[in-house]
């Protein structure tokens, strides 16, 4: 990913000074909160995106039915009430009056069935759908206040489900137009000023909105894939806030009372997602064989500096079910070149990994470590646009550009392990509609899953859990990496920014003194 720049300061040397100029030359800047991340957003329609640092660009404009508060509970948001039959099947919710989109549209009854009739039309393909259309059989109007939603199983984590961004209302009439890609129009306390590609995000404060708003006049979105940028723009106050703080940088932040360093466990998952249907990730011993190669203790040294954990499942330690007892791949090369030996690859092979700019470190490490076995890693380095175009490509595009593998990073935040798993590993999830990137198929898997996710005794629905991972631990669809820890930072004036588990930081309530 490209930087970002201003206009009238050419070249990055003299961008934070020509911005520290215009800052302090312009009255209204301490209305404005500015936000750098390492991403550029993916997409302004939350329903055709799943990207977490995306979600947090989007989350000032857009409100779901339900959302979640800073005690990761659940309230009322454009829905004031809600009840479901005893067979946990039928869920009635009730629409707060008075609210409009930001382009004029009533919010009400019709609106709710249409956000949800585009995704449960199989013919739309946007990105976040899949996870709805497994579980919602229909969405009905009973008056402009009330829907009814009909489950085609239970499913007990429905509700929280319904915060996540494929459950954000968007404007019937944007969506019609078909503009949401690039212009952002939901009921949220912000809507989009400009969207202007590669360089920034602008929101400004809703004068219509329905509820209380004191967060700051405006909401600046910036990105860069570069570290030292990111943490440049903090130090010279071009930033407020800073997500994730490149672990690099973030024992220096902890130390300096003009910053502080917010940390806490997270429910990213860091992995490798392998091409299940290329030669030699076909075979499952080769698979393995990577897993047993991969150096995760070293990797977190190397990489994130002590802020994260090996991995050891593919759920973070936070989400219900997760099993600390797994230890499936420890180091152990002799082991890797006994299982491609068997497999029949002993002097090794020739495989290539596509990563996004932010991530290159890491596939250098890997292609290091890979090496000891005598695999030849290819390390594609991709702009984030290119990589989500080749990370999500469908099963022939990827064979026929030779992807062998996606490093990635996954996060449920508190939605629970279905739409941690699911995603990423469900049979029916393959790329470019779901998130399984390596197209790995389990029958055994699969009814695991859905057994679990209509399970409504806790404990039981965790142990399925529990064998869930084992058998996705055995196949080896990926080589897991670490779990991150939540790393963000803002200067010592800014207070009243949150993070749900993941990643997605929540400032449109932010204060700046």
């Amino acid at each position: 990913m490209k930087g970002f720049r201003t206009i009238g300061c050419p070249g990055r040397l003299t961008l934070l000074g020509c911005a520290l100029l215009g800052a302090l030359a312009s009255p209204a800047y301490s209305a404005t909160l500015t936000v750098m991340q390492n991403e550029a957003p993916r997409s302004m329609d939350p329903g055709n995106q799943t990207a977490t640092f995306t979600a947090t660009v989007l989350d000032p404009m857009y409100e779901g039915l339900l959302k979640m508060s800073p005690a990761l509970k659940l309230e009322p948001a454009l829905a004031t009430s809600w009840s479901s039959d005893a067979s946990g099947l039928v869920w009635t919710f009730t629409l707060r009056s008075g609210v409009t989109f930001h382009d004029g549209t009533p919010f009400n009854a019709d609106a709710v069935v249409s956000n949800f009739a585009r995704h449960l039309d199989v013919k739309r393909g946007l990105a976040a759908s899949g996870r709805l259309r497994t579980f919602i059989d229909s969405v009905t109007k009973v008056d402009d206040r009330t829907v009814v939603f009909k489950l085609k199983k239970p499913y007990p984590a429905f509700l929280n489900l319904l915060t996540t961004g494929a459950c954000l209302m968007v404007s019937p009439t944007a969506d019609k137009a078909g503009t949401l890609d690039s212009k952002a129009v939901g009921t949220g306390p912000y809507k989009m000023v400009q969207y202007k590609t590669g360089e920034y995000v602008l929101e400004e404060k809703n004068p219509g909105y329905w509820g209380k708003s004191d967060g700051p006049e405006d909401i600046k979105w910036t990105w860069s894939s570069e570290s030292s940028v990111m943490n440049m723009a903090l130090q010279a106050g071009e930033a407020d806030v800073i997500n994730p703080v490149p672990p690099q940088f973030a024992r220096m932040l902890k130390n300096n009372p003009k910053f502080v360093l917010h940390e806490s466990p997270g429910a990213s998952v860091f992995w490798v997602a392998l091409n299940t249907q290329l030669k030699p990730l076909d075979d499952v011993r080769v698979r393995q064989a990577l897993n047993f190669a991969t150096d995760r203790d070293g990797l977190v040294r190397a990489i994130m500096s002590g802020f994260a954990t090996p991995a050891n499942s593919p759920l973070a330690p936070i989400t219900p079910g997760y099993d600390k007892s797994l230890n499936p791949y420890p180091l152990n090369i002799e082991k890797a070149k006994a299982l491609l030996k068997e497999a029949g690859y002993a002097n090794g092979f020739s495989m290539s990994i596509a990563v996004q700019g932010a991530d290159a470190r890491i596939g250098q490490v890997l292609q290091s470590m890979w090496a000891k076995i005598g695999v030849k890693l290819d390390v594609r380095q991709m702009e984030s646009g290119v990589w989500t175009k080749a990370a999500f490509a469908d099963p022939a595009g990827k064979k026929a550009d030779g992807t062998g593998a996606i490093l990635a990073s996954w996060s449920s935040g508190v939605s629970g392990a279905d739409l941690q798993l699911r995603p990423l590993y469900y049979s029916d999830s393959f790329a470019p509609t779901g998130a399984n990137l390596g197209f790995f198929s389990d029958a055994k898997l699969d009814k695991l899953l859905d057994t679990a996710a209509s399970t409504l005794d806790e404990n039981a629905r965790n142990q399925l859990y529990v064998q869930a991972q084992q058998e996705i631990n055995l196949q080896a669809p990926q080589v897991l990496l670490y779990y991150q820890n939540d790393l963000y930072a803002t200067g010592a004036n800014i207070s009243n920014v949150w993070m749900i588990p993941g990643g997605n930081v929540i400032v449109k309530d932010a204060h700046k003194q």
